[in-house]
Order: C-alpha cells, then sequence, then structure tokens
C-alpha cells in the first residue's frame, strides 16, 4: 500500500453488514409509499423536478470530485492538475495527481455512495430511524474481519480480505440484532443502536488487541483504522469496484419493494412484495457494500446515518428517490470532508474518518434525543 501525500499509508479493508428484521415505528412513521393513482401535471413536474435535482447532485459531485484531484495536504498551483492528465511530465506533482490523488477521489466516491445507500436501505428495511453501518456496528465487525485476515494470517490482497470483512459484517448484524430486540420491549431504534455501539467497541478493542501483537501490521493499519482515504492505489480501487458495483446495482433496484414494506408486511404481501425475498436482497446489498467499503476505507460512521435523513427532507419518502440521491449526495459529503481534512493540517492531514465523525455526532445526539425516539 502506498503512503499518502505527506502521511503514513492507509491499508484498508473491511466488511459490510446485513440489515436485520425490523423493528420501530409503525408504518405511519416508517416511509409512506407514494400515492397509487395520481397523476396529472402536479405529479408530473414533481416527477420532473427530482429528476433535475439529480442532474444537479451530480454535477455537485462532479465539482467535489475536481477540487479532491486539485487540492490536498500538498500545496501544487492549480494548472498542475490539468497538465497531469493533458501533458504529463513525470515530475512529483504529476505522480501524486495521478497516482495517489486520482485513485483516492474515485474510492472516496465509490465508499461515499455506498455508505450513503447501505444507510438508507437499512433505516428503510429495519425501520430505524438510527440504523447506520458505524452505529449498529457493522463497519466494526467488518473492520475486525479485515484485521484477522491481515494481523493473523497475512493476506494483503484486497480481493482476498474483502471476503473476512464481508462474514464480519454479516456477524456483527446478526449480533447486533439478536441483542437490540431481546427482552419483553422488542429492539427500538434507541436500542438496537445502543447496543451496535457496544458491540462496535467490543470489536475494536478485539481489534486493536490483535495489532498490538504485530507492530508491522498496526503501522500499516493504523490510519486504515481511523478511517481514510489515503495511501491507496488505484489496483486496490480496481479490486474492490466489483463488489461495490454490484451492492450499488442491487440496492438501487429495492427502491419499490421496500416502498410497499413500508407498510407493514402484510400490506406489502397484498401488494405482491415477497418479503422474505425482499429482506435477503436487502441484506445482501447492505453487506456488499459495508464490507467493500470498509476493507477500501476502513470503519467510517455517520455517513450513512446523516445523509438519508437530509435527502428525505427534501425528496419525501419515496426510496425509488431516496435511493440515487443518497447514493449522490453521501460522496460529496465524504469527498468534503477528505478535502477539509487535508487542507487544515497541512502538509499533515486530518484523517476523513475523525472528519466524519465531527460532523455526524452532533447529528446523532440531535436525532437520539428528540421526544419521538425517546418513546420507544
Amino acid at each position: 500500500m502506498r503512503p499518502a501525500e505527506h502521511t503514513g499509508p492507509a491499508a484498508g479493508p473491511t466488511a459490510g453488514p446485513t440489515a436485520g428484521p425490523t423493528a420501530g415505528p409503525t408504518a405511519g412513521d416508517a416511509h409512506t409509499a407514494p400515492a397509487r393513482g395520481t397523476s396529472g401535471p402536479p405529479r408530473r413536474g414533481k416527477q420532473a423536478a427530482l429528476a433535475a435535482g439529480l442532474l444537479v447532485a451530480l454535477g455537485l459531485l462532479l465539482l467535489v470530485g475536481l477540487a479532491s484531484v486539485a487540492f490536498g495536504a500538498r500545496a501544487m498551483p492549480l494548472t498542475a492538475a490539468l497538465d497531469a492528465f493533458l501533458a504529463p511530465d513525470g515530475s512529483s506533482d504529476h505522480t501524486v495527481i495521478r497516482e495517489l490523488r486520482v485513485p483516492r477521489t474515485l474510492l472516496g466516491i465509490g465508499v461515499g455512495a455506498a455508505l450513503g445507500l447501505a444507510g438508507a436501505l437499512m433505516q428503510s428495511l429495519t425501520r430505524n430511524p438510527l440504523a447506520d453501518p458505524g452505529i449498529l456496528g457493522i463497519n466494526e465487525g467488518a473492520a475486525l474481519g479485515v484485521t484477522l485476515a491481515l494481523g493473523l494470517f497475512g493476506l494483503t490482497d484486497p480481493a482476498v480480505y474483502v471476503w473476512f470483512a464481508f462474514a464480519g459484517a454479516a456477524g456483527a448484524s446478526v449480533v447486533v440484532y439478536s441483542l437490540g430486540a431481546s427482552g419483553r420491549t422488542g429492539g427500538g431504534p434507541v436500542r438496537l443502536a445502543l447496543a451496535g455501539i457496544a458491540v462496535g467497541m467490543v470489536f475494536h478493542a478485539v481489534s486493536s488487541a490483535i495489532l498490538r501483537l504485530d507492530s508491522q501490521t498496526y503501522d500499516r493499519m493504523r490510519f486504515w483504522l481511523t478511517g481514510s482515504l489515503a495511501g491507496q492505489t488505484a489496483d486496490t480501487a480496481l479490486r474492490l469496484a466489483p463488489f461495490l458495483a454490484a451492492g450499488l446495482v442491487l440496492g438501487l433496484f429495492l427502491g419499490r419493494p421496500l416502498n410497499m414494506l413500508s407498510l407493514g408486511d402484510d400490506a406489502g404481501r397484498a401488494l405482491g412484495v415477497a418479503v422474505g425475498r425482499t429482506r435477503a436482497q436487502t441484506a445482501v446489498a447492505v453487506t456488499l457494500l459495508c464490507g467493500a467499503a470498509t476493507a477500501a476505507a476502513g470503519p467510517l460512521w455517520f455517513i450513512g446515518l446523516a445523509v438519508p435523513h437530509a435527502v428525505r427532507a427534501v425528496v419525501g419518502h419515496d426510496m425509488r428517490w431516496v435511493l440515487p440521491y443518497s447514493a449522490l449526495v453521501a460522496p460529496v459529503l465524504l469527498l468534503g470532508a477528505d478535502i477539509v481534512g487535508r487542507l487544515i493540517a497541512r502538509p499533515g492531514e486530518v484523517q476523513v474518518g475523525i472528519m466524519c465523525a465531527a460532523i455526524g455526532a452532533p447529528i446523532f445526539i440531535l436525532m437520539a434525543r428528540r421526544r419521538r425516539l425517546a418513546a420507544l
């Protein structure tokens, strides 16, 4: 793995989780399926506006991606970014842009889209507004799987250790849901979140203990464990891209059945939804997304929590729009946090995992204190 521009390496793996069955708010509190049979100019106008909004989000993502290539911990002229592609001369500036910043930006887009989409899928499937790959311990489970692969078995190929990340994410999902749903009160949103945080801390402690036994592996993974896009090469991105792409495609096609399931299992069946199959497909999508994202960038918190809520505040609860919007807006937030982390500590950098936590933690606290959630 390659060093960042001015910091140590950020090796990276981890795995994604699956979302368990649901608990929490009723169909009224959950996502309401869009009204059927309504048509005419107002509805067509809204659909056109939402489609235009997707183009705006895509344009914003392209701008942030260009900024990620142009700005970094190492100061260089803006023209260097353009020259690196139009007239590369092998200089150190051009090498940094082509071999470090471009793979880092592409990886940030893929990881951000994966986490945003996974968060939206988990919140819809579990009907839990606090569901997030980080908060529910899925990312830490994936991180533990990668730590085992690297620290105990010496596996360094991302295409190999990503399977350990998948196993860790899936295992974490089962443990968290089992703990959160136990007892007479069932698995309310806050209860599941607390179970996820507790299990995630245990997994993190085990990962740290394993790495303390091997100082060489720890030095290679310490930035990755914080959550970092630095130090990844184009080869790593290419090896993990099929898993990210498969999870994204599968997740984006689940909007309609999840809309129906938001009305309840019985209503979903009456509308022709295969409830078991939809839950299984969602779990597979979440596992692919979280596992590959964690393997690439380490355990990142709050992206999957904050973005779907912000998206629903703008586009409503129709999952056919929430899912693609989340997949586009999340990488904007992740790359934006990464750029700020590179600029505020020159010539070093603040890891993107720290920046995401600084942004997302206040949002989580505000959500957890809402009266509607406190009563669950």
